[in-house]
């Protein structure tokens, strides 16, 4: 089996390009990043959800509330919810950047993937990011996965030595309708992952911020129940 390294929030687009990959015949190694968020009960998910598929899986730290710039790196701004009337998914205009985007991110997620490839051998990595249904992110855009696999092609021993890099994610252009298909089809235990932006220590989501939104809405038109557990007073 070909190794694979898989960026692995504990969200329930990562769990289903996990089980993706599973089902390519991979061998995954799921990589997750303790980064300052404030929904840290997704990193238990992770350990979940990882177990569950019998995946490799480490957990690093990334500091980045110390740079802060986002509602979910820092506590003085407040996560946007649904009375704030910010629209999402295919709604959200292409210039309307959330303040629950959190800068370079995906770009220092991929980066400390890339670096674990190398040492594992692997030439390929895999994300869970998609440019339908989503906030208005630009790291989560078709370009971006392109150009981070170009660099990752120069930038690497691998690259150079003409082994190349390829960077993979299967959700890309598939609705969140699709991607909840697609996880049914494959046996994802969604009732493991967490979406939400300001889950609680026990995982228990808001119902209200944009990640929960999205999350309800893809259950909806799929027509599949969703086992999203929620705080009481929501």
């Amino acid at each position: 089996m070909k190794s694979a390294v898989l960026l692995l929030s504990g969200g329930m687009d990562s769990a289903v390009v996990l089980a993706i990959a599973r089902e390519q015949g991979f061998a995954v190694h799921a990589l997750s990043v303790r980064y300052g968020q404030r929904h840290t009960s997704e990193l238990d998910a992770a350990t979940r959800v990882a177990h569950a598929f019998g995946a490799a899986h480490k957990t690093v730290n990334v500091d980045l509330r110390s740079i802060g710039g986002s509602a979910l790196t820092d506590d003085a701004i407040g996560v946007p919810l649904d009375n704030d009337h910010h629209p999402v998914g295919i709604d959200a205009a292409k210039d309307d950047i959330p303040v629950t985007y959190v800068p370079a991110r995906n770009t220092i997620m991929l980066s400390v993937a890339l670096g674990w490839a190398e040492v594992l051998g692997a030439a390929d990595i895999f994300c869970g990011v998609n440019a339908v249904d989503y906030s208005g992110y630009p790291d989560c855009r078709p370009e971006f996965i392109a150009a981070f696999e170009a660099l990752a092609n120069v930038a690497t021993k691998a690259g150079v030595e003409g082994a190349g890099i390829r960077v993979h994610a299967p959700l890309l252009r598939m609705s969140k309708a699709d991607i909840v298909r697609e996880g049914n089809r494959l046996g994802v235990d969604f009732a493991q992952t967490v979406s939400c932006y300001q889950a609680d220590a026990q995982g228990r989501a808001c119902g209200h911020c944009d990640a929960c939104r999205l999350r309800a809405d893809g259950f909806a038109a799929a027509g599949i129940t969703d086992p999203t557990r929620y705080v009481q007073n929501r």
